[in-house]
């Protein structure tokens, strides 16, 4: 499937890694280092635009390797970038160790899983179906 992508930043627009690859890394577009103290959060732009189709949404994930290496995440993860949304891809990064973390113009800060998406029309009833789960949550299956 082609998307429509406009990339103002100097750095590659998204790509697959490796052929298994679900996740196309984003890069930080910014004019100078930042340095995100414990705690800390701040909103990275990435200078990409995009037009998906409807039906489909784009989502933006932490990094694993930041995230073990660094602490760094991404706050509303997964972010959601719905089809008819046209500015910029911006990330919510967070720093949840306790050190500061020196983010770097240039650097893969998030990456971005395109994926399709079905609407629901509700059907309001007064009782659902049972099941053997029924309302069972938070850990009621087991470890």
């Amino acid at each position: 499937m082609k998307v429509p992508i406009v990339n103002t930043s100097p750095y590659p627009s998204p790509q697959y890694a490796t052929p298994g690859a679900a996740g196309m890394d984003l890069y930080a577009h910014i004019p100078e280092s930042v340095v995100l103290n414990p705690l800390q959060r701040c909103l990275v732009p990435t200078g990409l635009y995009i037009e998906l189709p409807v039906g489909f949404e784009a989502q933006i994930r932490p990094r694993s390797g930041l995230a073990i290496k660094h602490g760094i995440g991404v706050v509303n993860s997964p972010g959601t970038v719905d089809a008819d949304y046209r500015g910029e891809i911006k990330v919510v990064v967070v720093n949840l160790s306790d050190t500061p973390f020196v983010l770097n113009p240039g650097e893969r800060i998030a990456q971005m899983v395109v994926s399709t998406h079905v609407r629901v029309e509700w059907n309001e009833v007064e009782e659902l179906s049972k099941t053997e789960r029924g309302a069972g949550g938070f850990g009621s299956t087991g470890k």
